[in-house]
């Protein structure tokens, strides 16, 4: 496929959806044997066939008020655009796929059913778990997820347990897919963000507090969600919701998706890279984008995620020889949670860092590899001492962090646990310590961390 320059790009697409709006009119006017419905079709087949000239496939999606096709958010001016999202939204679609190879009859069933089917009758069907009926071969729809309401169960830490452990599965299927038939499960990974989303949604705390677990057995896996976990802690900060936070989420899901192409005895070295292994960990950047270029169903957000991750603002990282003017939103708050997650873990080669080194890490150097107002807005959603995070008090007394308090990192919301003799608390205490005053008698701040293990408790029993 040959490349063109992005205002070609951006002109085919604006044709592609004025034509597509003419269609979708055309249909809702006339028979589908009336000339002018189908002059429209054919006029829509030959854009496609262009654009696929250069790539494949076209993806047209709903994002807030806006369509993007491809990762290019379309004017508002484009001609039509307010009625494709009012029929795609009433009809409970929220992208449209083109694969290569869909055919003129392919693109005018499609059109035809898109036109003038019930939106009744497609969510009967949709419900009975069927095939989707306005898909075709080449031409397929993406679903608006519909969240239940689960917020009783969402409060509670054994199901938000349950849900990250079958995340950390899911993610394993995903990498070996990937791996394997050379295209991670974009069905399965999607499932799977669907629901972290709702939880970060609804019980944020608890399921950031899960991303603190540590297992190196599961590293790779247990890395991937926690990076979209906490890339979508930060998106929702920040006020994304819906669709959105879900590509979010997706995209930091598959970051490092290009680590399948590196060979098991570089990727899997229980020591220090050599320099010249370290050469072949760069590829897989350029490996990550190029297979999530070719995966159906995969939003463009990741591929630019997978590129991106390791540049930095003021240039350095890799690519080598790559040049930015700016990153993408969604690589910024990847790269942070990547960092943050990647040295908190211990591995073989590495101990874990506390919070505080980590976020002097993320804060170092004015803000030239970091974005520093994310990186103020990640510190206050994660906190010195994140949620589920065993510590000493000033008064010696051993608690769990229940909540950050945003203004001060270092007095959280705490359970109590042990008292300042090292006794068991039959009774756990709850304190803000952010409204205690300087007093010895009472808690005020956190002294340190410290190893659950040393006191043989869960702290997420105390959530």
């Amino acid at each position: 496929m040959t490349a063109i320059d992005q205002s070609r790009r951006v002109q085919l697409f604006d044709d592609l959806l004025r034509r597509f709006g003419a269609s979708l009119r055309g249909i809702q006017l006339y028979s589908a044997q009336h000339p002018l419905v189908q002059r429209n079709i054919e006029g829509l087949c030959e854009v496609v066939r262009t654009i696929q000239e250069h790539e494949s496939p076209i993806v047209i999606g709903i994002v807030g008020d806006e369509l993007i096709v491809g990762d290019v958010p379309m004017p508002k001016a484009s001609g039509s655009m307010g009625e494709i999202i009012k029929r795609l939204r009433a009809l409970g679609v929220e992208r449209i796929t083109i694969d290569r190879g869909a055919s003129p009859e392919e693109l005018a069933a499609f059109t035809h059913l898109l036109g003038t089917i019930d939106a009744a009758t497609v969510q009967a069907a949709v419900a009975r778990g069927g095939a989707d009926p306005l898909s075709q071969p080449h031409v397929r729809v993406g679903r608006i997820q519909v969240e239940q309401k689960t917020d009783e169960h969402l409060s509670d830490t054994a199901t938000i347990q349950k849900l990250y452990a079958e995340a950390v599965n899911v993610a394993n299927a995903v990498w070996e897919s990937a791996r394997t038939e050379g295209k991670p499960d974009a069905d399965a990974a999607r499932g799977m963000v669907d629901g972290l989303a709702q939880a970060v949604s609804q019980n944020r705390t608890a399921l950031l507090a899960l991303t603190a677990l540590k297992n190196y057995d599961n590293y790779t896996f247990t890395h991937m969600v926690n990076v979209s976990i906490l890339t979508m802690g930060q998106a929702r900060g920040l006020g994304i919701e819906g669709p959105l936070l879900r590509e979010f989420g997706l995209a930091a899901l598959m970051h490092d998706v290009g680590k399948v192409r590196i060979p098991s005895e570089v990727l899997q070295k229980p020591d220090k890279l050599s320099q010249e292994e370290f050469e072949i960990m760069k590829r897989h950047v350029v490996d990550g984008a190029e297979i999530l270029r070719r995966t159906p169903e995969i939003p463009a957000l990741a591929p630019i995620v997978a590129f991106e991750h390791h540049l930095r603002l003021d240039g350095t990282g890799y690519p080598h020889g790559v040049s930015r003017p700016e990153l993408n939103l969604g690589t910024m708050l990847c790269s942070i949670a990547d960092v943050y997650d990647a040295m908190r873990s211990q591995r073989r080669y590495q101990q874990a860092f506390p919070t505080d080194r980590i976020l002097a890490v993320l804060q170092r150097n004015d803000g030239q590899q970091f974005e520093q107002h994310l990186v103020r807005r990640f510190v206050q959603l994660v906190g010195i001492y994140p949620a589920g995070n065993l510590v000493r008090l000033n008064t010696h007394e051993i608690a769990v962090v229940l909540r950050v308090h945003a203004p001060d990192p270092y007095r959280p919301r705490v359970r109590v646990l042990f008292g300042r003799e090292g006794n068991r608390l039959d009774l756990p205490v709850d304190v803000n310590l952010w409204e205690a005053e300087e007093d010895a008698d009472r808690p005020s701040t956190v002294a340190a961390p410290v190893d659950p293990a040393e006191y043989h408790v869960d702290p997420l029993d105390y959530m």
